[in-house]
């Protein structure tokens, strides 16, 4: 979609892709594709600022929703897709369905290791090299950066006793040297903590073990629907963590879990037809009913 909503970039798929859509639409909102190149668009409210549509070359611009689309169909890395940031622009363009133009930013990592964040603002794109591999909403990438330095002290490993006035003085408990991380569901703070888990975690093989490591992290960002309320006779319908995903990057397999259904499922893309012609959907229906526990008989 391009300026005015008529015809904008076209390209044909180089590499398949799998992950999450909305409102019905072949784009991609999260995924993975053949080479392990993984991404996400997040909500950047009150920051994104695209490009004016009047001015923007129709062959080259695409529209907010489709940019991840682009970069997991056409590239293998990391290091592919920034050198191609330069041909493309991302215009201000309405969402039929939300009825304004959604405020994005992306994020993308590759099975090398590399991370980036691009960023609208201001009518370009700004391109930020992510060493730290997590990303949320807003500010920009760049404050975020900015705010870790609040953060110094903060470590895995507990807080050592202290002395004061002859006397020695410890901790409660385990985790001391991680007081003061914020628990808090805003941008900042979940910036913070997931930057807290990523740094310590245990490193495990690919596949399963790494795979269910990645869920218990995810779970500690799992909002329920309530927790976040805008107040003022307004609703919050979409305040809530509607999906959680892991994407393994060496074995290709995309997991996913649901509001709804807390197990995750996945899609292995080495078992597919990556040339086939036609989109393949598969519709996530909720199983919320757990198995029954089975005690032995007395």
């Amino acid at each position: 979609t391009g300026p005015g909503g008529k015809p904008g970039i076209a390209w044909t798929s180089t590499y398949a892709a799998v992950g999450m859509n909305a409102f019905g639409l072949p784009v991609l909102t999260d995924g993975m594709n053949e080479k392990g190149l993984a991404g996400g668009i997040l909500y950047f409210p009150d920051y994104a600022g695209y490009a004016d549509p009047a001015k923007a070359d129709p062959k080259s611009a695409m529209a907010p929703w489709d940019f991840l689309t682009w970069a997991l169909t056409n590239f293998a890395t990391v290091a592919e897709v920034k050198a191609a940031l330069a041909g493309i622009t991302i215009v201000d363009v309405a969402q039929p369905q939300m009825g304004i133009t959604p405020p994005f930013h992306y994020t993308l990592h590759d099975a090398g290791g590399a991370s980036l964040v691009i960023e609208p603002v201001g009518g370009e794109l700004k391109v930020y090299d992510n060493p730290f591999g997590v990303m949320t909403n807003a500010p920009d990438f760049g404050w975020h950066l900015t705010n870790l330095k609040n953060y110094v002290k903060l470590s895995p490993v507990n807080a050592p006793d202290i002395k004061v006035g002859g006397q020695t003085i410890s901790s409660f408990g385990q985790g001391s040297g991680l007081l003061g991380i914020p628990g808090d569901p805003t941008p900042p703070s979940r910036f913070i903590r997931a930057l807290g888990y990523a740094m310590s975690a245990q490193k495990l093989p690919s596949g399963e073990p790494s795979v269910r490591l990645a869920e218990h992290i995810l779970n500690n960002f799992d909002i329920p629907v309530g927790f976040i309320q805008p107040g003022g006779g307004g609703t919050a319908d979409l305040e809530y963590t509607q999906w959680s995903s892991v994407a393994d990057l060496k074995n290709r397999r995309y997991y996913v879990k649901t509001y709804d259904d807390q197990v995750l499922r996945a899609v292995d893309l080495t078992s597919f037809d990556l040339d086939a012609k036609a989109l393949a959907v598969a519709p996530l229906k909720p199983m919320p009913t757990p198995p029954p526990l089975a005690f032995p008989k007395p």
